[in-house]
């Protein structure tokens, strides 16, 4: 396990805005992974504070999916730990992580193409439903069809409330996907590329109703996007990666003007 400092500038748990104290939900700390000779993530230190939308940038491969893959569980570093809350996750299985309250939504969205909206909902339910068999009682049916439409309201997809997916639009089913992930009453939800295959005219509306359900949730959100124009307008800050290290980590409008954030993100230096 690496005891090594976070590189400066980074923010961590003891200093919010202001410098004053904030609560880590989430606190990565001398974590790194390889891949035979690819370096996946190198020395990654972070720490994000209750309530914050943070943006994940860097271009394919630069280590973003990685690191969400190993606060999610499914992949283990070879060196440093994760906490949640304070508590170490690091070697949970996934399931266990999940209990403990990080959800997340997938960039081509997990999804029963046969079954209606509500139905999808439902089976979500009765993954996070502890009591299992009890879903299938009367009484908690009628309790899991309320929660579940009552988040189909807040997402803006009622009116497709007995639709088959297979029939829905991209947007649609981005948007089920993430009101599925909500079932699990998360602390911590993790977004992989939420405007990804969603059309140019859908994305900023989608994001809004997004951003406006999860309003109603005093929940951390960590979303992986490639769309700068999304990234400015819905994270309150971003976190830059290449090559399996963070380059930049601040608000949306320092962070992005970074010489090596606009060289290998955003291209705008070999632009230029």
């Amino acid at each position: 396990m690496s005891d090594a400092m976070p590189p400066e500038g980074a923010r961590t748990a003891a200093e919010g805005e202001g410098g004053m104290p904030t609560t880590a939900v989430l606190e990565a700390r001398g974590v790194n992974k390889r891949f035979d000779a690819v370096v996946a993530a190198a020395d990654i230190h972070i720490s994000v504070a209750a309530g914050e939308r943070v943006s994940l940038i860097g271009s394919n491969g630069a280590g973003k999916t990685t690191f969400v893959n190993m606060i999610t569980g499914y992949l283990k570093p070879d060196e440093g730990r994760i906490t949640l809350d304070g508590r170490d996750i690091t070697p949970l299985a996934p399931r266990a992580i999940t209990r403990l309250g990080v959800a997340r939504s997938f960039q081509i969205p997990q999804l029963y193409a046969e079954l209606t909206v509500l139905d999808n909902m439902l089976v979500a339910n009765a993954c996070h439903d502890h009591r299992r068999l009890s879903f299938w009682q009367p009484a908690r049916r009628s309790e899991a069809i309320e929660r579940a439409e009552a988040l189909l309201e807040r997402f803006r997809l009622t009116e497709h409330r007995e639709r088959r997916v297979a029939e829905l639009p991209g947007g649609v089913r981005k948007l089920l996907d993430i009101a599925m992930a909500l079932t699990a009453a998360p602390k911590l939800l993790l977004l992989d590329e939420p405007t990804s295959g969603v059309s140019a005219e859908e994305k900023f509306p989608m994001m809004e109703t997004v951003m406006a359900a999860l309003g109603e949730e005093a929940m951390t959100v960590l979303f992986v996007e490639h769309d700068m124009d999304i990234v400015e307008r819905y994270a309150s800050r971003v976190v830059a990666f290449y090559s399996g290290r963070i380059i930049a980590d601040g608000v949306p409008g320092e962070a992005l003007a970074t010489d090596e954030v606009r060289r290998y993100v955003t291209g705008e230096l070999l632009k230029e």
